[in-house]
């Protein structure tokens, strides 16, 4: 039987993002490729992209999509993030496994799927391809410094270490190895940070760290010498590992893509003007702002970082996405002050191409939520981070920043004007050498990856391998 993946993304930005280069890449080396997306996602991406006419040279390609149980009115915001996961549960995840066992993909189909390659949180992907007997790929598009302590959760809650006694979020944890000697409470994921272990966030974590390691295998965005310390420990729950990062630039060296391409999956329309204002700026001087795809900050929140980019006296290019910001103000209650001076070095958009605004010579310091698809270009584009994270993996990654790949300033839990200034000031001025220094040694070692005979070109020969393995002896 010939080669089928199915791949089927958490209906996010970042995880959509990761898992068209992933399914482009396969379609590269000849395996036949289904992307699974829900429809709410499909539309946005046929809106803002080019996606159906660029995926269309591929002929062992196509789209399906499953309904994501939520009203199209729905925001789909991380402040309604359980919203999203209840849909999942009772709509998505039942449709699912009928296509598997009866329906579109199955045996009894005319082009019957051979492996399952499912975001590494759908615990009920596995069951189906359990239930039905065909390989499963897990594709964890968090970081794997972050998906090591969910694989430690059961661990953690074994130690008393989660939920937390106490509110001291400085004190150390110890029950996440190779990470005793800097990883503190607050550096675990958001949602370790309650009460009690009834909580369905931590539920779908405890789901994913008992189903991960039962996989044939676990796909990461990350290349070996970023995260070779966390790998090792992680190899001995999840042998089979393919550290196939940085997929955004190992997909154009395979492509041979030009380095400022206009290739999109964006969910939103971008604002391409702010290409050509960077153009105007001194090299090195902008501060790129962006709290991703579904953060939220509060009003008191976004005038504090307001008043502390104004205040850093740098110019600055702002993503202020829809929703983004919780609660409503007119430019009447604005300052004279802060208005004169955005309108003289700031630069507000409502979403940006952000590989092509990190690739430009006039970004300095990316004040950033720590997503893992933001971490990840910012360190291809040797672009120091101002790290403000907001939940899910990102305080994890906030620490490796700061503490283990110095590449940047980790400011979690404040939100502070003269925080944001000093630290602006700090990787622009006081500390821009230290930073650039790491930043371009690791940059440079993420080229080595995706080159011939790096680590991340033989681990995607090995997985194209294996999926064709897989497939032969599924028939």
């Amino acid at each position: 039987m010939p080669p089928h993946v199915l791949i089927f993304p958490l209906s996010m930005q970042g995880p959509v993002n990761c898992m068209l280069k992933l399914a482009e890449l396969l379609c590269l080396s000849g395996i036949s490729v289904t992307v699974l997306n829900t429809d709410h996602i499909q539309r946005s991406l046929i809106l803002h992209t080019d996606v159906l006419s660029r995926f269309s040279r591929y002929t062992n390609f196509r789209f399906e999509t499953i309904s994501d149980g939520l009203p199209d009115d729905h925001p789909r915001s991380g402040d309604r993030f359980l919203e999203i996961l209840e849909g999942f549960r009772t709509v998505t995840e039942p449709v699912f496994r009928e296509m598997m066992v009866s329906g579109c993909f199955s045996s009894k189909s005319g082009f019957p799927v051979t492996v399952i390659i499912p975001d590494g949180s759908f615990s009920f992907a596995l069951d189906v391809a359990e239930e039905i007997e065909i390989p499963l790929i897990y594709f964890e598009t968090v970081s794997p410094c972050a998906l090591w302590t969910y694989l430690c959760l059961p661990k953690l809650i074994q130690a008393g270490e989660v939920p937390f006694n106490g509110n001291d979020l400085d004190m150390p944890v110890k029950s996440v190895p190779g990470t005793e000697t800097f990883l503190r409470r607050r550096d675990l994921p958001s949602f370790y940070r309650c009460d009690d272990l009834v909580n369905p966030v931590i539920h779908i974590i405890m789901n994913e760290a008992q189903h991960v390691p039962r996989a044939q295998g676990l796909i990461i965005n990350t290349f070996e010498a970023l995260d070779s310390p966390i790998l090792v420990h992680m190899r001995n729950l999840c042998p089979n590992i393919y550290s196939i990062g940085p997929l955004h630039t190992l997909l154009k060296s395979r492509l041979q893509i030009a380095h400022k391409s206009n290739v999109s999956n964006s969910l939103w329309e971008e604002n391409r003007a702010c290409l050509s204002w960077l153009d105007t700026q001194p090299e090195k001087s902008v501060v790129y702002v962006s709290i991703g795809s579904m953060a939220t900050m509060t009003l008191n929140q976004f005038f504090e970082i307001w008043h502390g980019l104004v205040n850093s006296g740098q110019p600055f290019l702002w993503v202020k996405r829809p929703g983004s910001v919780v609660g409503e103000y007119d430019d009447g209650e604005v300052s004279k002050h802060l208005m004169d001076e955005t309108k003289e070095r700031g630069f507000m958009a409502t979403w940006v191409p952000q590989e092509e605004v990190l690739a430009h010579s006039a970004i300095g310091v990316f004040l950033t939520h720590s997503g893992w698809n933001s971490t990840i270009e910012s360190i291809v584009e040797r672009v120091p981070m101002i790290c403000w994270p907001h939940n899910v993996d990102q305080q994890v990654n906030s620490r490796f920043v700061s503490e283990v790949w110095k590449i940047g300033i980790d400011i979690k839990d404040s939100c502070d004007r003269v925080i944001i200034e000093k630290a602006v000031k700090d990787v622009i001025f006081q500390r821009k050498n230290e930073f650039i220094s790491s930043v371009k040694a690791m940059a440079e070692y993420s080229v080595q990856s995706v080159a011939e005979g790096g680590s991340s070109y033989k681990n995607l020969i090995k997985l194209v391998e294996d999926i064709k393995s897989m497939g032969n002896k599924a028939s």
